[in-house]
């Protein structure tokens, strides 16, 4: 968690939002998310478009942003907010968004810095694990679908420091979603 001191009390907070399946997975085999449509809803968001306006950027890993354009046909769906692609390589396919390779700790309080709008992380797991370990992750929305995967792309990789969270709440919906958000304390 950033060190917020009293001369910077409206930066906002960074949110990892995610799902997985009960066993932890955020994908499955061969990175297939298909079990996520198993609780799609017409009308329900799951409290997305709430949370989607707090929001001021979003980061994610260039292979999460390159399953995205995947969906979206190409298209940038988070082409009105700041978009950072932590990858290795620093060329963009996408001309609004920006990637980085460099010290996520600095870019993180850079973006923060002032700012009463939320950082989303959307993953993957590469980026959990970085943010986690450097203490940058805020608070979690996580998701858990009802079904039961095996195998597949862990949410929480091997190697992550340990850490304490506080429940704020939890929630369940008639499609069997149950959503937990907590802080990092």
């Amino acid at each position: 968690m950033l060190n917020r001191s009293s001369d910077n009390f409206n930066m906002g907070k960074v949110i990892l939002n995610i799902a997985c399946s009960l066993d932890g997975f955020i994908a499955g085999e061969n990175d297939n998310i298909d079990f996520l449509n198993s609780v799609a809803k017409e009308g329900e968001d799951y409290g997305y478009s709430e949370f989607y306006s707090g929001v001021g950027t979003v980061i994610l890993g260039r292979k999460t942003f390159e399953k995205v354009l995947t969906l979206t046909g190409g298209v940038n769906p988070h082409s009105e907010k700041a978009v950072w692609v932590l990858s290795r390589t620093s060329a963009s396919p996408v001309a609004e968004v920006n990637y980085y390779n460099g010290d996520v700790s600095g870019l993180i309080k850079e973006i923060i810095r002032g700012s009463d709008k939320d950082v989303y992380c959307d993953g993957g797991a590469e980026v959990v694990l970085l943010l986690m370990n450097l203490n940058l992750i805020d608070e979690m929305i996580i998701s858990i679908i009802p079904t039961i995967l095996g195998k597949g792309t862990k949410l929480f990789k091997d190697g992550i420091s340990p850490v304490n969270l506080k429940l704020n709440k939890s929630e369940s919906f008639s499609t069997g979603l149950v959503q937990l958000r907590y802080s990092l304390i």
